[in-house]
């Protein structure tokens, strides 16, 4: 009995869901007993099988009950019917085109109606429950092949095409939850938006501005407060220590969202690093907060290392800026400070910074410890030769510090006559150090020195701690009663400006050892000094400070200074490398380059540009002022 006589006129008879559980019945019993006939069956298509299906679906959208066994019979006739003509296309354009077609405009009219009346986290929720609904729809009764494209196509109706407004929804969006802390709804949205080309984009760029906008804030209370209390340093202080702790612990907060929320997605580490550096490179007062977190770790680091947490976040700032405060204080820290140069908290210290930010880092401030290792047993390896060789020893207890130049900060050298006592001290050590070796060069710096002398006074004899060249002043009064200031000046071969300040801190300060005539409370020229006999102490061992000179501006000088050179050498590897470029090409490789030690100013790689031009290094093509050959 044909089949188009008796089997088509039942199903074509009954509508909708009816005709479609009479096409599956039918469809059953034909497909397994009269497989040969199956073709016939294509006729069936005539009665809109495709949409009854999609109908189906979108009531089960809808959170009707539905026939789900009868539903994938049906969808499974399409996929069969492919495969007995050998085109599974069958399936694509006969069901799986419409459905799609059917299913954005389902989506569309969805979000048009949820982003008018949800909130932001309530419309997250709805879409993440619709797509886990569409991917069980897959499970249950549709080819696994739609599976990404019907995602695809819930995504990008829900929630591409809705992301900005999504995201800026006045009391809900991206803003509100990174304000109000509303991490799981935070982490909702990276879930949803992560599976989208360039989806993650707004939410990235949402997290760092509202991190800038906390990290400005942080620095405008700071400014009030350190302006506010200007005249008392111990305030200030404590105000700068209270910010950097502040500036770590919003750091340490968004690291755990980078973390634990973003699954440590490169793209919000960078919006993180991005924000700081917006902020973090600004001024307190008349300080960089560079400089504010170079004192807060030493302060740390002089105290034994305490519980604080140190090193996971310098990695967010100007990193050669802060490496050049980083060096003082640890150079100072290793020189001066005893109990720090004799712990493992500088290593641990370093360990961490070289593990964040890599060797290049901390390369110098590692050779600074090493060299101090080397420097003690120098200095024990010189006590034996004196003590071996009286005619070796100079009379007085002489320790010396021998340090790489390369790896230490550049200090000042000013050239001073030295007393004939220093003389044969210097002298001393120099012939040992030329029997260890005769390679290397002795310069002296005389400004990180220091003396421990006895002063005899009137009523007792008091020990002073001095500079060395505060010490090469007290030790002209020994043979000589009363200088004038044009005498001191002579002996010593020092600048006006050095003379007035070694004065000042001994006749005007706190501890006047020597007595100013006429007694001012300023240094002249026409000034004359005298051993202060009448002074006294309450204590036994005093240290007479120096003012203190602007480190700031000489780290700012240096580097700056280094920034050129590196700069440089970027500018030459790159030219090296692609011998020929324009130059906006080069100028964006130079700071990618770059930009995880310093950003680079635009103008001043034209300007090294133009050096490297000048020093036949580049050269501009003959026609083109804006493309540069390298020159071998």
């Amino acid at each position: 009995m044909p089949l188009n006589s008796r089997v088509l006129p039942a199903i074509q008879e009954k509508h909708d869901v009816f005709m479609l559980r009479e096409l599956v019945n039918r469809w059953a019993y034909h497909y397994y007993i009269a497989r040969r006939s199956l073709p016939n069956l294509n006729d069936a298509g005539k009665v809109h099988v495709k949409d009854v299906v999609i109908y189906l679906i979108n009531q089960e959208r809808e959170g009707d009950d539905i026939d789900r066994t009868m539903l994938k019979y049906a969808i499974d006739m399409f996929v069969l019917m492919g495969k007995q003509s050998g085109d599974f296309d069958f399936y694509v354009n006969d069901f799986e085109k419409a459905f799609l077609t059917d299913t954005a405009d389902y989506y569309t009219r969805k979000a048009s109606l949820w982003i008018q009346e949800d909130s932001c986290p309530e419309y997250m929720t709805k879409a993440e429950e619709r797509l886990k609904r569409e991917k069980d729809s897959v499970a249950n009764y549709l080819h696994s092949s739609t599976e990404k494209k019907l995602l695809e196509k819930v995504q990008h109706h829900l929630l591409l095409n809705n992301a900005q407004q999504l995201f800026e929804k006045e009391h809900s969006g991206c803003h509100v939850l990174l304000r109000d802390d509303k991490t799981q709804d935070l982490e909702r949205m990276y879930r949803l938006f992560s599976n989208i080309k360039n989806g993650l984009d707004p939410l990235s760029a949402a997290f760092k501005q509202h991190v800038t906008l906390e990290g400005m804030s942080l620095i405008q209370q700071a400014d009030e407060a350190v302006t506010t209390k200007r005249e008392d340093k111990a305030a200030v202080a404590m105000q700068e220590q209270a910010f950097v702790r502040r500036v770590i612990e919003l750091h340490d907060k968004y690291n755990a969202y980078v973390t634990i929320f973003f699954k440590k997605d490169n793209l919000f580490h960078k919006a993180l690093k991005e924000a700081f550096e917006v902020f973090c490179n600004k001024k307190v007062g008349n300080s960089l907060v560079a400089e504010f977190l170079s004192t807060f770790s030493d302060g740390i680091l002089r105290k034994g290392g305490g519980n604080e947490k140190l090193g996971d976040f310098f990695i967010l700032f100007l990193l050669d800026l802060f490496a050049e405060f980083c060096k003082k204080k640890l150079a100072r820290r290793l020189l001066f400070d005893k109990n720090s140069a004799d712990d493992d908290h500088e290593r641990s210290f370093l360990s961490k910074l070289k593990q964040q930010c890599g060797a290049q880092f901390t390369s110098k401030m590692e050779g600074m410890v090493n060299d101090l290792e080397i420097a003690r047993e120098t200095q024990t390896n010189y006590e034996e030769y004196t003590n071996n060789n009286d005619y070796a020893h100079p009379g007085i207890d002489f320790n010396v510090t021998v340090l790489t130049a390369g790896f230490w900060p550049n200090y000042i050298t000013i050239d001073l006559n030295l007393p004939t006592e220093m003389v044969q001290c210097v002298q001393s050590f120099k012939d040992f150090y030329q029997e260890k070796t005769n390679n290397r060069k002795l310069t002296y710096l005389y400004s990180m020195g220091s003396c421990n002398g006895i002063g005899k006074f009137q009523k007792k004899t008091i020990e002073l701690i001095v500079s060395t060249h505060q010490a090469a002043v007290l030790v002209l009064f020994i043979s000589s009663d009363k200088l004038s200031y044009s005498e001191i000046r002579a002996q010593l071969n020092l600048t006006d400006d050095d003379v007035v300040r070694l004065l000042h801190s001994l006749s005007c300060a706190k501890c006047k050892i020597l007595a100013q005539e006429p007694n001012t409370r300023s240094i002249s020229q026409k000034d004359s000094f005298a051993w202060n006999v009448e002074f006294t102490d309450k204590m036994r061992r005093i240290r007479i400070p120096l003012p203190p000179l602007d480190e700031k501006k000489k780290v700012i000088e240096d580097v700056d200074k280094d920034r050129r050179y590196v700069i440089d050498a970027s500018i030459v590897r790159i030219m090296k490398a692609r011998k020929v470029l324009q130059y906006n090409d080069l100028v964006t490789a130079c700071v990618e380059q770059l930009s995880r030690m310093f950003k680079p100013d635009f103008k001043v790689i034209k300007k090294r540009i133009e050096d490297l031009i000048s020093r036949e290094f580049l050269e501009r093509e003959e026609g083109s002022p804006n493309t540069f050959r390298y020159l071998a």
